[in-house]
């Protein structure tokens, strides 16, 4: 049975006043959002109201003991104007898959969709049409019990907002080899998309791009060794003609784009390995001439190519051109947009 969503629709739309040549990133949103409450065990009162502030009292959990995660993704339009979800049921288990790492109750999936699905009917004009646009979409979970005191708390509120988006990346990026901070270690949250996880970059990631850098490519915890993630994203390297990424050890994101990449790379002939990469594989690679591309895959910026990576007092030239990277991009672009087949079976269509 289709769940019961109440829905409170403004009284004129914010839309026609957006320019979708110039989006300001993260900073625009639409005019409604999803919002449901627990308490006493269940999820109450499912609603799409008017966007707006919501009252939190100085106690909520969220604000001291950080039980907060999100998700990201992207609805796109296809070549009828129909508004299309990606991988949704992906993002529904992953927060959930988050939510058990961090002490949260499962959100029903049904529900999930549903809500993403009716949400983005009302804001379907919000949709960029331009290619490497979205509808980004994030929904998020945190408690909002007020109560000072170390446990898990008992009232939470899970809301779905979203922002029109344009490309993310335009140009090659460099990334800094960090070897002080790091991310995540086997056993901590770095699996999960904890509100946290992501405070802890900050500091790092400001740092990197002082020294001119775009993005903080993260290594284990223990040796400084093997590497993680790049930024937000996961990360593939061609190295004589094979594609490595980093196998998933508890502290890798298991992206949806990651999944996708992957899933496409074979389909095209492509070999891709999943195993503990050490940075000393990377250097040897590109001093014998065998490191052919890379890029970091992740929901907000699609494929992202990598120019180079500093490391230390050394620098990792990578690639001037990313060949696989850009027919990826462009496969999983058409495939969102409904400019070729499905033949994964990805897309949902949101009726009207």
């Amino acid at each position: 049975m289709k769940p019961n969503i109440s829905i409170q629709k403004v009284e004129h739309s914010k839309v026609e006043n957006i320019d979708f040549n110039n989006i300001p990133l993260g900073t625009t949103f639409t005019d409604h959002m999803f919002i449901c409450d627990y308490d006493k065990g269940e999820w109450l009162n499912p609603r799409i109201v008017p966007m707006g502030l919501i009252p939190t009292h100085p106690a909520a959990m969220a604000l001291h003991y950080g039980q907060a995660i999100f998700e990201g993704m992207k609805a796109t339009v296809d070549s009828e104007g129909n508004p299309m979800l990606f991988r949704a049921d992906k993002n529904a288990a992953r927060l959930n898959k988050s939510a058990d790492r961090m002490g949260m109750p499962h959100f029903p999936e049904q529900l999930f969709v549903e809500g993403l699905k009716q949400l983005v009917d009302l804001e379907r004009n919000w949709i960029p049409p331009k290619d490497g646009s979205a509808l980004y979409l994030r929904p998020f979970m945190y408690a909002d019990e007020p109560f000072i005191g170390m446990r898990a708390a008992t009232h939470f509120k899970f809301i779905i907002m979203a922002s029109p988006a344009g490309p993310f990346f335009s140009k090659r990026i460099k990334l800094w080899a960090e070897k002080q901070y790091i991310r995540a270690a086997n056993g901590g949250t770095g699996e999960a998309k904890a509100a946290g996880n992501y405070a802890a970059a900050i500091r790092p990631t400001e740092l990197a791009k002082a020294k001119g850098y775009d993005q903080v490519l993260w290594l284990d915890a223990v040796e400084h060794k093997y590497i993680q993630e790049v930024g937000t994203m996961n990360i593939f390297f061609k190295i004589d003609g094979k594609f490595i990424t980093p196998k998933r050890d508890g502290s890798i994101l298991d992206g949806i784009t990651r999944m996708s990449v992957i899933d496409i790379l074979r389909d095209k002939g492509y070999e891709v390995i999943e195993r503990a990469i050490p940075i000393d594989d990377i250097i040897e690679a590109s001093k014998n001439g065998t490191l052919e591309e890379a890029f970091g895959t992740g929901t907000a910026v699609g494929i992202a190519y990598i120019q180079e990576i500093g490391i230390e007092d050394d620098t990792i030239l990578v690639s001037d051109e990313s060949p696989v990277g850009l027919e990826v991009n462009k496969t999983l672009n058409a495939i969102k947009t409904g400019k070729i087949e499905d033949k994964f079976g990805w897309m949902v269509k949101v009726e009207k």
